[in-house]
């Protein structure tokens, strides 16, 4: 066999399998990129605070007005709590923390009061921040028979760190919100207070009153015992 024949023949029917395959069109390529491009993005997934808000607009926007501030008190707290995390702080410790560095040497009673926290959550949050190295409970001289909550070193040191954090929510809080309107909401919040407050000692409400963790457990299974739930 002529190897020069051979190898003439080999090129010429590479030649023709090269013809025959097909040819990408002019802009295939383009148009694939295009296409790829245009897929729809995945949807972002929805945050807690952008669900409440979507809810007042679309849903209730004529509510009460104490869902509105709690709802609103949620937001806020959602974002303190993401820049607290930054320095490994929790938000249940935030009330706690803003009583003691105005005046710490408070019992466990006092600071539930000053923080609006009740008793058995504020005795779990000490806990906690007794371990981290925050608080110590210490007795005085004048009366051994209670605990007092001083703030460590390490606990007053937070005050430099944590407190322009909440300064910046309030900030983004009130973004495109006029001085004028942000002083009406002062003055309407600090109205429910009031109101809220002579409520409290209006002598139809003589009777009422908030009762402690324990008495409300004790009233909620008379009730249960009363009905005849087991």
């Amino acid at each position: 066999m002529d190897p020069m024949r051979t190898r003439s023949g080999t090129n010429g029917a590479t030649k023709r399998v090269k013809a025959a395959a097909p040819r990408t069109r002019p802009g295939a390529k383009g148009a694939a990129k295009r296409a790829k491009a245009a897929k729809p993005a995945p949807r972002a997934v929805e945050t807690d605070t952008q669900r409440i808000l979507r809810h007042w607009r679309d849903v209730v926007p004529n509510d009460r007005l104490a869902h509105l501030v709690k709802d609103g008190i949620r937001a806020l707290d959602r974002a303190l709590q993401m820049r607290l995390a930054e320095h490994a702080v929790s938000i249940g410790h935030w009330p706690f923390l803003r009583v003691l560095w105005e005046a710490d040497g408070l019992t466990q009673r006092e600071l539930s009061q000053e923080a609006g926290v009740m008793e058995p959550t504020t005795f779990a949050a000490l806990k906690a921040m007794e371990s981290l190295g925050y608080v110590v409970r210490r007795q005085l001289a004048n009366n051994r028979r209670k605990n007092y909550i001083f703030l460590t070193t390490k606990g007053r040191a937070l005050k430099r760190k944590l407190i322009p954090l909440a300064e910046e929510v309030n900030r983004v809080a009130v973004r495109g919100v006029s001085d004028n309107d942000v002083a009406a909401t002062r003055r309407t919040l600090l109205a429910v207070l009031a109101n809220l407050a002579g409520d409290e000692m209006h002598p139809d409400n003589e009777g009422r009153r908030m009762p402690s963790t324990g008495e409300l457990g004790r009233r909620v299974e008379i009730a249960d015992n009363g009905s005849g739930r087991r």
